[in-house]
């Protein structure tokens, strides 16, 4: 589940808020912050970190308007502004060549494997999911504030945006690797007969 850490700011974001949006937005930045900093110290390249990143730049820019103007009428659209932000920073780290999975996965993947067009490829289709299910995700919260389908609906699609790209992120790496060992074999067999 260690995937799951560069959401940390989010998800304290999304129980802090219960009290205040100001307090939740403060809340993800300070975790933010500790997550960047524990990396540090732990020596992880932070160059990598383009979700990191926009998460700091994201709860920097909204704990200043929460503070400031705490009965924006933005406050009701604050899950969707949220997974919009997601969807926003995920979609652009894969049209920077630096889908922001690629950092998680390399505190879970041995160091030999990080160049190789595999685990490029498939940290390339995991933050495609993640992009997609956060792009659903903020389009469906922003319906749900408009049609007042109330905080039940919303918390639904949160739990749905967060749980189901998860799940795939769990299960498509081996199932790649499988296709890839599978297609790696037939060539070697092609080869294999073409030698004989």
């Amino acid at each position: 589940m260690s995937y799951l850490r560069g959401f940390v700011p989010w998800l304290v974001f999304a129980g802090v808020s219960a009290i205040g949006w100001q307090w939740g937005a403060l809340a993800g930045l300070l975790a933010c912050v500790v997550l960047l900093t524990a990396d540090r110290a732990a020596g992880f390249s932070l160059e990598a970190r383009l979700l990191e990143y926009g998460t700091l730049l994201y709860f920097a820019a909204l704990s200043v308007l929460a503070f400031t103007h705490p009965d924006s009428a933005l406050k009701a659209y604050s899950g969707a502004l949220s997974m919009g932000w997601l969807a926003l920073v995920s979609w652009a780290s894969i049209a920077v060549r630096r889908p922001f999975t690629v950092a998680i996965a390399r505190r879970m993947a041995p160091p030999e494997v990080w160049h190789t067009p595999l685990f490029r490829r498939v940290n390339v289709v995991i933050t495609a999911a993640w992009s997609l299910s956060f792009t659903l995700s903020a389009i469906a919260q922003a319906v749900i504030v408009a049609e007042g389908l109330g905080p039940v609906f919303s918390i639904l699609v949160q739990i749905a945006g967060f749980a189901l790209p998860a799940r795939f992120t769990a299960a498509y790496p081996e199932r790649a690797r499988a296709r890839f060992l599978q297609r790696s074999g037939t060539q070697l067999d092609i080869q294999r007969g073409i030698a004989a």
